[in-house]
């Protein structure tokens, strides 16, 4: 399957809660009536990164289909625009992306409802093509991070080649999401040996800009 990654932010003035809220009560009755669709998850990030400043997201939204041609094929169809008419009501749109991936599964041990999912957006180091790029960050670092302790589950979305089509850019050339029992894990995870390899590996291929990282919870909608 392919799958369409969206992140965005709020619209402007709106609370936290009431995004959250509106999200996912609301918004699946229109994303669920998209023709192909084979699974849909939301991630909302948690209250306490609202705390000491604004997130680089307020969440990401995973949408599946079995080939880019079922996404094609919505272009056009009302299914479509109700979704993104409906998107307005609670999305800040010009925040808003979207990545065409195709997902590596690293590890996939059971998590606990309610897990932490950290989502952590990167883009290649200057001057590295995009096939090494995805080369590293799967098959050398891929191994380092799935041995980080407390991991349960570790997914890397890879963009798609098309995406750099005609000398195109994506905002984002991959997403890794990681998930860990609960925020403490995650904590206790970043000061052990494994996490400082993963870290130190980063600079082989990842661009020294910020990397924007999120913690957030999944609610899954069509499993």
């Amino acid at each position: 399957m392919v799958k369409a990654l969206s992140f965005f932010k709020r619209r402007a003035g709106m609370p936290v809660e009431e995004f959250q809220a509106y999200w996912r009560g609301r918004h699946p009755d229109v994303v669920t009536k998209l023709p192909g669709l084979r699974r849909y998850v939301q991630s909302h990030t948690r209250p306490a990164a609202y705390r000491s400043s604004e997130p680089a997201y307020d969440g990401i939204a995973e949408v599946w289909f079995q080939n880019t041609a079922a996404m094609h094929a919505l272009r056009g169809t009302r299914e479509l625009e109700a979704v993104q008419a409906d998107e307005a009501r609670f999305i800040d749109r010009s925040t808003m992306g979207l990545l065409i991936t195709d997902d590596h599964v690293l590890k996939d041990d059971p998590t606990p409802a309610g897990a932490a999912k950290g989502v952590a957006f990167a883009r290649r180091k200057p001057g590295m093509t995009v096939e090494a790029f995805q080369q590293h960050w799967r098959e050398v670092h891929g191994p380092l991070g799935a041995a980080v302790p407390g991991l349960r589950r570790y997914v890397q979305s890879h963009v798609r080649p098309s995406a750099y089509d005609r000398g195109r850019e994506p905002a984002w050339d991959g997403i890794a999401l990681v998930w860990f029992d609960h925020v403490a894990a995650l904590r206790v995870a970043t000061s052990t040996p494994e996490w400082d390899r993963v870290s130190a590996d980063q600079v082989s291929f990842v661009a020294p800009d910020p990397v924007a990282f999120i913690v957030t919870t999944e609610h899954v909608i069509v499993a």
